[in-house]
């Protein structure tokens, strides 16, 4: 018979081994035994709650700074300018929705029974031009603090028309529009303050354009007509609001400008234009604002 030995030094090490296998099953069962409602998951605590050396200090300070355009953190302006960017005012800031409104306009032969809230144009017979223009057809208001340096627009219009030529030659049938946007804010009624694009006081509002003018043109032959619809979108760019264009267009202090986007503001949706050898039209037109 072979007798084995087993080396002191080994056996001590497979006895503790062994004693440390009973305790870590003895703690697990004890785990899965234990009441739920006596296990605590404590919060992990962020920023100072946690000592750091100077070294870790500076990556946190790294990554906050990498992460912070993805979380919408505010970054500081002071770190660009308008040569860097085009707009520092608004850099680094989120998009705001602040509301949407709509107008509609129709031009035709006759107007009673027409929405009240829309616009209703009777046109003249061709060849004579007709001019039309509507004020406040639509409008959005903003209660203060909606918006830190910028009102933007998203414009879309929704234009059918008829085109006819009752005449014997070739004409060229013309439909335009332009809308505008009247902005109501109380630092515009300051007593003196003149709007420099009109020479005469604000009186509490200003008049505004946007890119969103058209005009159409299309050459009929004699006794023709026909129907078209066109739909298309505009979005603005440096806004039909900012502290930029307050302050070089419209001569705004920098106190008055910040006044102007803590208080409420009204925005009215206007049309104006004209049609030639156009037997009728319908033109809808939505309006959204964002901000900063």
């Amino acid at each position: 018979m072979k007798t084995f030995r087993t080396n002191s030094l080994t056996g001590k090490r497979v006895a503790t081994a062994l004693l440390l296998t009973g305790a870590v099953a003895a703690a697990t069962v004890w785990a899965y035994q234990r009441p739920v409602d006596q296990v605590v998951l404590e919060p992990v605590k962020q920023g100072a709650d946690i000592p750091a050396g100077s070294r870790q200090r500076k990556l946190s300070l790294s990554a906050a700074k990498a992460i912070a355009p993805i979380s919408g953190l505010p970054i500081s302006a002071a770190a660009v300018t308008d040569e860097d960017v085009g707009d520092s005012d608004s850099f680094g800031r989120n998009l705001r929705w602040l509301g949407l409104a709509d107008m509609s306009v129709e031009l035709t032969d006759t107007c009673p029974g027409s929405d009240p809230d829309a616009g209703c144009q009777v046109l003249n017979p061709a060849p004579a031009f007709t001019s039309f223009a509507f004020e406040d057809l639509g409008h959005i208001t903003l209660p203060g603090k909606s918006t830190q340096s910028l009102l933007c627009y998203w414009f879309s219009p929704v234009v059918t028309v008829r085109y006819a030529n009752p005449t014997a030659n070739q004409v060229l049938a013309r439909l335009r529009y332009s809308p505008t946007l009247t902005v109501e804010n109380p630092v515009l009624a300051t007593p003196g303050l003149i709007d420099p694009t009109t020479g005469l006081p604000f009186n509490g509002k200003l008049l505004t354009g946007m890119t969103s003018s058209e005009l159409f043109e299309v050459p009929l032959a004699p006794g023709v007509a026909f129907t078209e619809r066109t739909r298309d979108s505009a979005v603005c760019i440096a806004g039909f609001i900012s502290r930029k264009s307050l302050a070089d267009t419209y001569g705004l202090s920098d106190a008055q400008i910040k006044e102007f986007f803590k208080k409420p503001t009204t925005v009215r949706m206007n049309i104006s234009g004209s049609a030639q050898y156009v037997e009728s039209a319908t033109m809808y037109f939505g309006l959204r604002i964002i901000g900063d």
